[in-house]
């Protein structure tokens, strides 16, 4: 429990991080199965353009803290991948 002032502004910053973190990664998530969705019906033109999406959330998710930065570029290279094999 909080009793000192700077500690209560750090629990409220705390919840705050937390919720944004949440939120941040939950749309990442769902922008990266939007991709995945598109590589199973075989469909190149909304893969790529779901791969565009995805990769631009998951660099501000990294750029932030949300994920780690070797784990966005691991998924970015990842589905990079799949959707090129689309192509093959």
């Amino acid at each position: 429990m909080a009793n000192h002032p700077s500690a209560e502004k750090r629990n409220r910053q705390r919840i705050v991080r937390t919720n944004r973190n949440n939120a941040v990664t939950s749309a990442v998530r769902s922008f990266v199965k939007k991709v995945r969705v598109a590589v199973a019906a075989k469909d190149k033109a909304a893969a790529t353009a779901a791969l565009q999406l995805a990769t631009k959330k998951l660099d501000q998710a990294s750029s932030k803290g949300a994920i780690h930065r070797r784990a966005a570029s691991r998924t970015i290279g990842r589905l990079a991948a799949q959707v090129a094999k689309l192509g093959a």
